[in-house]
């Protein structure tokens, strides 16, 4: 999605590889580790790799518009409206972090995975809207189209609370699976935009910086 003013792309590049960071550190700890503590190597491996998996389908599959590259998806589907495009590309991107809320809740991680999915959502909400207002959307259609995509976190977690409540011996693979769709998100999506605009040491930095912030986060709370 092309930016005419507003937020420049450097400053979007650095945003959204902080809330990368957070993520990552997120995923790291307060899912994989927790995983593999719970369930062992293979349910870890099982649940990880689903993850990855469904994700990458539904990247394939649904059509969707991105802050930077733009459109990706089935080429029938290339003349919806760019909006509705973006909106289900912020769904792909929210839904596996509000899934990774709703299911450690029922883990010793659940104020941990809370914040991190809180902090990470600061820089990446702030980069849509103005990413929106950029492309010539008005700033109260933008918050309402941030504010849209952002309850697919409310529906992911209420999703992973649903199922782990009532069929708990599942938490290993959910957390896993959560963790997998995370880190597909970041390797596949955000990381290769972030660096495909010439701010790649930025932003390298700033998903460092991210890291180390929900590390110490991860530490102090957990």
């Amino acid at each position: 999605m092309a930016m005419k003013k507003g937020i420049s792309r450097r400053t979007l590049d650095i945003l959204l590889s902080f809330a990368a960071g957070v993520m990552l550190a997120a995923t790291a700890f307060s899912l994989v580790v927790p995983s593999i503590e719970l369930g062992g190597p293979l349910r870890f491996v099982i649940g990880f790799a689903l993850g990855a998996i469904f994700v990458d389908i539904m990247d394939k599959l649904a059509p969707h518009e991105h802050l930077i590259k733009g459109y990706e998806g089935p080429l029938e589907h290339s003349k919806v409206s760019k909006i509705w495009l973006f909106v289900i590309a912020i769904t792909l991107h929210n839904f596996p972090e509000g899934m990774a809320v709703g299911v450690g809740a029922f883990t010793a991680e659940a104020l941990v995975i809370a914040v991190a999915i809180g902090v990470q959502n600061i820089p990446e909400g702030a980069a849509v809207m103005a990413s929106l207002v950029g492309a010539g959307y008005k700033p109260t259609r933008a918050l309402r189209i941030s504010f849209l995509t952002g309850m697919v976190e409310v529906v992911g977690g209420l999703l992973g609370a649903i199922l782990i409540s009532v069929a708990r011996p599942l938490l290993p693979y959910t957390m896993a699976f959560a963790g997998g769709a995370m880190l597909f998100v970041i390797s596949d999506e955000v990381v290769p935009e972030t660096h495909s605009g010439g701010f790649e040491r930025a932003s390298t930095y700033s998903l460092i910086f991210g890291f180390i912030v929900m590390a110490l986060l991860d530490n102090i709370l957990g």
